[in-house]
């Protein structure tokens, strides 16, 4: 790799970590939503916030425009999703337990979806 190229990527990656600080205040923000005042021991203690599942989404949705573009599920019939907004701006995980609550594990700036090329489930940009 190129001192240029070099000098691009780490470039990106500070301006992406400036964003993720960002990410951490809009994460405290969704913190404080009503869906979290379900279990304001939970919020208090450093988990994550946690409530219903349409509660949560419709939260998101209204504050921050996000809507789910993937999901997948875990071993532990946990369903792990990501949202985003239209344009990327903000995005957020979220993992509804079967039968339970959903909690919002991370949020931060700045999605990018990544284009299938090659072999299935290889990956690039």
């Amino acid at each position: 790799m190129s001192n240029q190229t070099l000098k691009q990527v780490k470039s990106r990656f500070e301006s992406t970590r400036i964003k993720a600080m960002g990410a951490a205040v809009s994460l405290v923000a969704i913190s404080a939503m009503p869906v979290a005042a379900a279990s304001p021991a939970a919020t208090a203690s450093g988990l994550p916030p946690c409530g219903s599942r349409p509660e949560i989404l419709k939260q998101l949705s209204s504050r921050f425009k996000e809507t789910p573009v993937a999901l997948g599920l875990a071993k532990n019939g946990s369903v792990v999703e990501v949202l985003t907004s239209d344009d990327g701006e903000t995005w957020t995980i979220m993992v509804s337990q079967p039968n339970g609550p959903s909690c919002l594990v991370a949020a931060g700036e700045g999605w990018e979806e990544l284009k299938r090329v090659g072999a299935k489930g290889e990956r690039g940009a």
